[in-house]
């Protein structure tokens, strides 16, 4: 199948859920986990407002993705939790972060806790979004009115909030070392609460999510390339939400590619995407979208747990029955295989050969689409092959 990652998610996401929305009147009464969504189209006036579920109480679990994978929550029950949120929109201008409706936003965000919320709508909310980049969420509709109780700030993200004069990208790398969730960091991005005051604005979600991976993970390459190789061949592997993961570590200076597989998901597809970037961060937007920012910045974060530095190639495959989560599901999987004791072995061959055959997808797929990963596999051969003349000249 000849068909480019943007086309082939659009294809998958239209074609992988009927309407599934909780049923809503045009007045809800609720609870906010706290969440928020600002979209993107028209910018930069875009269609901003919360995320509500008609749930009472305690719902920060309903867009928290730190907690989904850990707990072993299934597909179902965070489609689940996803679908009951419903999205309340208003067109707003992305600078204009004073007015009343974009500071209850940010109250929203910046809440240690969920929300008690009222909405009026001004029609009934429909249908549903899924996206390869952002988590799904339900039914919306134009927001007439928005009433939050009062909440308790976290004190992190209200200490980010206060420094005018702190850059965005600092707040981001000071908020992630003192250990708060990057769900909440990004949330708290996108609503414009951080950086230099006269410049702060709203950010799109979609966009906000990979601004924090790549700020992340521009930040931890900086730290990790100081560091001394890993010594060995290394495999982390994970597997959830109809997702394997497979990461290859080598004993090298950074080099990184990413190569994801959809698998027989919309019917008999075998589709391969990848990208690549050696010595130094690519410069240009990924062609393979957010995903290869979140796994990266994975990566990297585990690497500085560890002090080492490594060349990395992620094998990714999605097979029959997944969905379109936004890219926590591969920042999370990736951030747990991390977690896992990495399998040892003597050669990219052999790491490869292990890696390839805990996926059902032909290893030559990723030999041919993964042109790093190719291009490692031949300057081994060639070195063993180096090895062998040399040998023989000797006898």
């Amino acid at each position: 199948m000849n068909i480019g990652k943007a086309e082939y998610l659009r294809t998958l996401t239209v074609s992988t859920l009927k309407s599934r929305s909780v049923p809503i009147g045009t007045e809800l009464d609720g609870s906010s986990p706290p969440s928020i969504f600002i979209g993107s189209a028209g910018y930069p006036k875009v269609y901003a407002g919360p995320l509500i579920t008609p749930e009472h109480g305690d719902t920060v679990e309903y867009d928290t993705p730190e907690l989904w994978i850990p707990a072993q929550k299934s597909q179902e029950e965070i489609i689940g939790y996803r679908l009951s949120l419903v999205r309340g929109k208003r067109l707003v201008k992305t600078t204009d972060i004073h007015s009343r409706f974009i500071s209850q936003l940010q109250e929203i965000v910046l809440s240690d806790t969920s929300v008690e919320s009222e909405a009026a709508f001004l029609e009934v909310p429909t249908g549903f979004s899924l996206s390869e980049e952002h988590a799904p969420f339900g039914p919306s509709a134009s927001i007439d009115k928005l009433t939050c109780e009062p909440v308790r700030w976290n004190q992190r993200l209200e200490k980010a909030y206060n420094d005018t004069d702190l850059l965005a990208r600092d707040a981001v790398i000071g908020l992630h070392r003192e250990k708060v969730p990057f769900s909440a960091i990004q949330k708290a991005f996108s609503a414009g609460t951080m950086g230099n005051g006269k410049k702060r604005h709203l950010v799109p979600t979609r966009w906000s999510i990979t601004a924090v991976d790549s700020i992340l993970a521009d930040h931890l390459y900086n730290q990790v390339k100081n560091f001394s190789p890993i010594d060995t061949w290394r495999v982390h592997e994970f597997s959830s939400l109809h997702n394997r993961y497979a990461v290859i570590l080598t004993p090298t200076g950074w080099q990184y590619e990413w190569t994801e597989a959809f698998i027989r998901v919309l019917g008999d597809e075998k589709v391969v995407f990848s990208d690549f970037e050696v010595k130094r961060p690519k410069t240009e937007y990924s062609s393979v979208g957010g995903c290869y920012y979140s796994c990266k910045m994975a990566v990297l974060e585990a690497l500085l747990r560890e002090q080492k530095q490594a060349g990395v190639i992620v094998l990714r495959e999605a097979t029959e029955g997944y969905v379109p989560l936004g890219v926590f599901n591969v920042r999370e999987n990736v951030r747990n295989a991390m977690l896992t004791k990495g399998k040892e072995f003597e050669s990219l061959k052999d790491a490869f050969s292990y890696a390839s055959g805990t996926m059902t997808l032909e290893p030559d797929y990723f030999i041919k689409s993964g042109r790093l990963l190719r291009g490692l596999m031949k300057e081994q051969q060639t070195r063993l092959s180096d090895f062998f003349r040399k040998s023989e000249r000797n006898q």
